[in-house]
């Protein structure tokens, strides 16, 4: 069984847990404690990130991790100052499960472009985007939490999905407008 199995089998004996029967067999049921939700996000949180290691180790990445649980590894550099809430980016993008499951690319769907700090993309991708310079090439595995969570997209995501994103900073745009070489 893997660890979504085991992460949906526990939440569902959680939410099952609430309901006992009476002698007359009608339920009755108790609330779920948020204590209990909590136990189990961590739960699944920890599973995840048990997950992302092996795969991490397996394929010889050397990437780091965040506090938020998002991991990185920077490939090139790139250019002048890095990102900054408020500012316009443009990305070129590749999107895949950790499976291997192709989802999304910017050489069939266009590049993305996206002001950093107002929603709109995963927040695992905009927590990786403040780590990067115009020019720049990193690879993100952002956990289910960190992408889109328990339901998915509703088009190629699965939900309870890590996603794992290879982008380059094509473009950047400060805040005042200004491009990041102009020194504005």
């Amino acid at each position: 069984m893997n660890y979504k199995s085991v992460s949906i089998v526990a939440l569902s004996l959680l939410i099952m847990g609430g309901c006992k029967l009476q002698s007359s067999d009608k339920p009755l049921k108790r609330k779920v404690t948020a204590e209990e939700l909590i136990s189990v996000n961590r739960y699944m949180v920890e599973q995840d990130a048990s997950a992302i290691k092996e795969y991490v180790e397996r394929n010889d990445y050397h990437m780091l991790e965040t506090q938020t649980g998002l991991w990185y590894q920077i490939e090139e550099m790139g250019e002048g100052e890095l990102v900054q809430k408020g500012d316009v980016v443009k990305i070129a993008y590749d999107v895949s499960l950790l499976d291997g499951t192709h989802c999304y690319s910017s050489d069939s769907l266009g590049y993305k472009s996206f002001k950093v700090g107002q929603g709109g993309v995963e927040s695992g991708l905009e927590e990786g985007i403040l780590l990067l310079r115009k020019g720049a090439k990193a690879t993100f595995i952002m956990p289910p939490h960190r992408a889109h969570g328990l339901v998915g997209d509703d088009d190629k995501v699965p939900g309870r999905s890590t996603l794992l994103y290879k982008v380059e900073l094509v473009d950047l745009k400060r805040a005042m407008g200004m491009d990041s070489h102009t020194g504005g």
